[in-house]
């Protein structure tokens, strides 16, 4: 792709979505660089940074300073300024807030970059072992997770960190497709306790009851299964350009991959849980069976 079409893919996202545009400018210069022969190792040395700094800017993990764009250009051999203007001006829109700019005190740098992807996914597909998945939780469920990673949090920062998580589903009534396989273990856990639990489960039937949400129960007597490795979170663009992304949250950090190889290999994954689990009609079933029993 040359350098103008990808200036019409890039500028058809809301500015809203500066996180993809980094990613869709990373995703050029690595190209480029790779069509060059140079290493990461040189390519960092002309910006006076590290290839790891080259790796994360190629990610669109970090933001673009508009001069180590224009030195990357220059060592990528493109000079023409009718080529380098558009992605330059994409570096400028990159580095624009989005909309959770104002929650940055309560967000460490890896999580915000999560929530530009799930900002800009067409889909994403998910397994989780330990909570309801964040798109699907109630306020109250919310809070109830929350207050275990930061009990010491006041009543106003609780608010708001609840407050993130409810604006973030507003994707769900724009177009995401969200397909979540989850263990048994997270329906049983009374986290908040049992009403709280009955209104997130009761959550659960009402989001899955019209097209845009999936939701497939793990059962305990289903055994072993395919994500041993814990929970994870696959997510895809319409931008053709744009690799899945697998993303997989720890305590203090997040690991993103997005090399086919990697990807591939977790939507196989993905692909054998969604087998294995209660199908979405039987998965109804059961937890209409939970919260009348």
């Amino acid at each position: 792709m040359d350098a103008e079409s990808a200036e019409g893919h890039l500028l058809s996202y809301s500015p809203g979505s500066p996180t993809v545009l980094r990613i869709l400018l990373g995703t050029q210069l690595r190209r480029l660089r790779t069509e060059q022969g140079i290493s990461r190792e040189d390519a960092g040395y002309s910006i006076r940074a590290s290839h790891a700094k080259i790796s994360r800017l190629e990610l669109g993990q970090v933001s673009f300073k508009q001069r180590d764009v224009a030195d990357l250009l220059t060592l990528y051999g493109v000079t023409d300024p009718a080529e380098r203007e558009p992605l330059l001006a994409l570096a400028r829109q990159a580095n624009a807030p989005g909309w959770w700019h104002k929650y940055g005190d309560l967000l460490p740098a890896w999580f915000e970059v999560y929530i530009g992807l799930e900002g800009a996914a067409s889909s994403i597909r998910t397994y989780e072992n330990q909570f309801v998945p964040g798109l699907l939780q109630t306020p109250e469920y919310a809070r109830a997770v929350i207050s275990l990673a930061h009990e010491r949090a006041g009543r106003a920062e609780l608010d708001r960190r609840v407050m993130l998580r409810t604006t973030r589903q507003e994707r769900l009534k724009s177009g995401l497709t969200l397909w979540a396989v989850i263990d048994e273990a997270v329906v049983r856990r009374m986290l908040g306790g049992p009403e709280v639990m009955r209104r997130q489960i009761e959550h659960l039937l009402e989001v899955t009851a019209g097209g845009g949400v999936t939701v497939q129960i793990m059962p305990f007597d289903r055994g072993g299964h395919a994500a041993a490795g814990g929970p994870f979170s696959i997510l895809r663009f319409p931008e053709r350009d744009l690799p899945d992304v697998v993303y997989m949250e720890q305590l203090t950090s997040a690991l993103y991959l997005d090399k086919p190889s990697e990807s591939e290999h977790y939507a196989q994954v993905m692909d054998r849980l969604s087998v294995q689990a209660e199908q979405p009609k039987q998965t109804r079933r059961f937890l209409e069976r939970l919260i009348s029993g």
